[in-house]
């Protein structure tokens, strides 16, 4: 999902850029909220699990997609899906994404350790070979979506500034420890509204559990569509998240994002889109300096498991207290 969010802002880029182009956007449904606003595009859903599934339903999808006579393939993805499709797109012209496989694999374990490309900036270059010099320095981002009376319940006190908090991650190696999270969110609570956000049946049970915890806080886990979670998070003053999904897509919205390093690194490219480098709180490498051990944080040594901890629950809250401030104005 973080990869999908990601897109957004290039894509929004291209349109302003690149009125005349029209973009489909093939992805699966679940991720149509994701693109939703953005000028001149349609979504094309793909159904990996039913009628586009395996080799002979990536050849339907390939057919479906040619009545469309598109001009052009910019592939954003490059996996194998998306490779079989090029196969069956013989003829156009077609660009993919390179994911820079080989300079990630020598950030491992701090072995050259630099900053590469961000992943925007390798969706640029996509373009850029077909034709389309895309700018993103000056940004433009989607007006807050009107909140419901339903969305509105979730925000306790309007007069304080709002906090999204996404305590979870893929892999717990990428995660602040729980228990020092909730520090951070009983220091937050005293003077801001937090919603909490997650997914699947554990982490909606904990949210649900700890946002019965503290006055002002709320959890929308399992509790509302992705489409309305979308529409609650533009309307964050900031979301305070792991390197996950959740902090791009706040980012996508131009929402200040406070991200949480584990044993990944900025480095690797991830950072949430038009984020200041100091936004990214990082583990201490003095004391882990084999960070960051993998790009995804599916692989790490003994003894790196919680190295987010490092990070102490002040740092986080007085970084957060420093960019907002406390009451709307």
């Amino acid at each position: 999902m973080g990869d999908v969010a990601m897109t957004v802002p290039v894509l929004r880029a291209f349109t302003e850029q690149y009125p005349d182009v029209k973009i489909t956007v093939v992805t699966r449904a679940f991720f149509k909220p994701i693109f939703k606003g953005l000028r001149n595009t349609e979504i094309y859903v793909a159904d990996f699990k039913g009628k586009h599934k395996g080799l002979f339903g990536l050849y339907t999808l390939a057919k479906e997609l040619k009545q469309l006579e598109f001009d052009e393939v910019a592939d954003l993805h490059n996996v194998l899906r998306t490779k079989i499709l090029k196969f069956f797109f013989s003829g156009k012209k077609l660009v993919q994404i390179n994911k820079g496989r080989l300079e990630k694999k020598n950030l491992i374990g701090g072995k050259q350790f630099q900053q590469l490309k961000t992943t925007h900036q390798r969706y640029t270059d996509v373009f850029a070979k077909l034709g389309y010099q895309i700018k993103l320095t000056e940004p433009s981002f989607p007006k807050k979506a009107s909140l419901s009376q339903e969305l509105r319940l979730f925000i306790f006190n309007p007069s304080n500034k709002t906090i999204g908090i996404a305590p979870f991650a893929a892999h717990e190696s990428k995660m602040y420890p729980l228990e020092k999270m909730e520090l951070v969110i009983s220091e937050l609570a005293i003077d801001y509204n937090i919603v909490l956000f997650g997914g699947g049946k554990k982490e909606i049970n904990y949210l649900t559990a700890l946002a019965e915890k503290f006055d002002g806080v709320a959890s929308v886990a399992g509790k509302i569509s992705f489409e309305n979670e979308l529409h609650l998070i533009s309307n964050l003053d900031l979301m305070l998240s792991m390197d996950s999904g959740n902090a791009h897509l706040a980012a996508m919205f131009g929402v200040k994002v406070i991200t949480i390093w584990g044993v990944t690194h900025p480095y690797a490219g991830f950072s949430p889109f038009n984020q200041p480098e100091d936004y990214a709180l990082l583990a201490d490498r003095d004391q882990f300096p084999l960070i960051p051990t993998s790009v995804y944080g599916n692989k790490f040594p003994e003894g790196y498991l919680q190295a987010a901890g490092s990070i102490s629950v002040d740092t986080i809250v007085n970084k957060i207290k420093s960019i907002i401030p406390l009451k709307k104005v």
